[in-house]
């Protein structure tokens, strides 16, 4: 190993000292040390060694235009000139009025108002308190439960953490969580070959369809992450599945929550991954994508008719009170019209079908692989999964971590990976090239040799 600089050695020994990472256990780094990063640029992220590293999963999903990006780096250089934060109640500001404007005319049509908070997993609160709340403000005081998929992941904070079901993430904390039905989904990967994906989702469907029938007078909304579970190992399924949903939940009288924080913003190949099963949820929750990686910041946009359930005199304690300090702050919504900016003026949706194509092409090297058991793309996310049997589909033990392998092989040949367990997977910027995404997958197609050798 070569010498550090004396810069490294001081961050990694400080950081050692006094930071608690997160999703992390922090004895991994007594052998493999955390890497100090000096600077970013467009899809590269370089340490303080100088070795740099294409970011391959956009920064937890955030990064979008690439690190650095001058349009946005100059939108909140300018409005930290102007106004920096200012409270949202009973004040309003520029930014955060074309911010609104501007998403509701680009989400589906119902969606009319804006609420704004700091990350998902509290839009996802947000969006769940919203939806109790309004059945309790139009006298249906009975509906108080959430349904959400199999395999679903909405957050860690304790409402968003009780609807999802990633075990890792959930069961340490099950006696703090809401009671919350989980429901079959119609993921691909369980789909028999020879099955239609239509009869597929039709017959995967009837558990919904029957838990909706039989306690839609106590359910309150209906959670799911449109397309792609991701933090569910990038498990993906059909548009069709949605579309069913959508006509149940009207049937039967019950919110539909679409969590978009990992989908938004281009990832499923659309602007937003309700548009391309063509749906308008009651709830639509955004971030991560929303400032193009740079600041905290979320909004759940809703409709006008929840909206109105709480328009009330304010004796009739029909109000939504619920804030963030930070709701809505200046900075993050200049960083959110630069990211919107740069979309239309690069006519990015459709420039990314070339991305989309590439990646997807590339994708094929993996085809036949005896220990990959599903190779599976929506848009710009690509994953394949690790298992010991391609015919069966049999894991790996998580105790291997083959993931883990495939990490570091990666790291020390320029790539940043960040495996969910034996899943690889890819979200990239939009900036990156056809040529990075080929030296992406001659990388990846060597993690994956390193990561099932025995």
């Amino acid at each position: 190993m070569e010498k550090q600089s004396q810069l490294t050695r001081t961050l990694i020994a400080k950081d050692k000292d006094h930071v608690w990472h997160p999703c992390t256990q922090m004895k991994d780094h007594e052998d493999f040390p955390i890497i100090p990063i000096e600077r970013g640029e467009g899809v590269w992220l370089y340490d303080t060694e100088g070795n740099k590293y294409l970011d391959a999963v956009s920064s937890w999903w955030v990064n979008i235009f690439g690190h650095a990006n001058p349009v946005i780096s100059q939108a909140i250089a300018d409005q930290a000139n102007c106004l920096e934060q200012v409270l949202l109640a009973g004040f309003t500001h520029q930014p955060v009025v074309d911010l609104s404007t501007q998403l509701v005319e680009l989400t589906p049509d119902n969606l009319q108002k804006c609420f704004y908070a700091d990350n998902g997993s509290s839009a996802v609160e947000v969006a769940l308190k919203m939806s109790f709340h309004y059945w309790r403000n139009v006298g249906k005081t009975d509906k108080k439960k959430f349904v959400a998929l199999k395999n679903s992941y909405h957050g860690e904070t304790i409402g968003a953490l009780s609807v999802g079901d990633v075990e890792l993430y959930k069961d340490t904390y099950q006696d703090l969580l809401l009671d919350v039905i989980i429901v079959e989904g119609a993921d691909n990967y369980d789909k028999p070959a020879g099955e239609s994906v239509d009869a597929y989702v039709e017959r995967c469907f009837q558990a919904m369809e029957d838990t909706l029938a039989q306690r839609h007078n106590e359910i309150s909304a209906v959670i799911v992450e449109p397309l792609v579970q991701c933090a569910g190992s990038m498990r993906m399924y059909d548009a069709a599945y949605l579309q069913r949903l959508r006509a149940a939940c009207d049937r039967y009288d019950v919110h539909l929550i679409a969590d978009e924080v990992a989908v938004g913003f281009g990832r499923t190949g659309h602007l937003f991954a309700c548009q391309k099963a063509a749906i308008s949820p009651d709830f639509m929750c955004l971030s991560k994508g929303l400032t193009g990686g740079y600041l905290p910041l979320s909004v759940v946009l809703t409709t006008q008719q929840i909206y109105a359930a709480f328009y009330d005199e304010y004796t009739s304690l029909r109000a939504f009170l619920h804030s963030h300090s930070y709701t809505g702050n200046p900075l993050a919504c200049a960083a959110a019209l630069a990211t919107l900016k740069l979309f239309k003026d690069n006519d990015v949706i459709n420039t990314n079908q070339k991305l989309i194509e590439r990646i997807k092409h590339n994708g094929e090297r993996f085809r036949g692989h005896q220990h990959i058991g599903d190779i599976r793309q929506t848009g710009m996310i690509f994953a394949i999964e690790l298992v010991q049997d391609t015919a069966s589909k049999k894991a790996y033990p998580w105790q291997q971590r083959r993931g883990l392998k495939a990490y570091h092989f990666a790291l020390k040949n320029q790539l940043l990976l960040r495996p969910l367990g034996n899943v690889i997977y890819f979200m990239p910027p939009y900036v990156i090239t056809t040529e990075q995404i080929d030296m992406v997958f001659d990388v990846m197609e060597q993690a994956v040799e390193i990561a099932v050798a025995d």
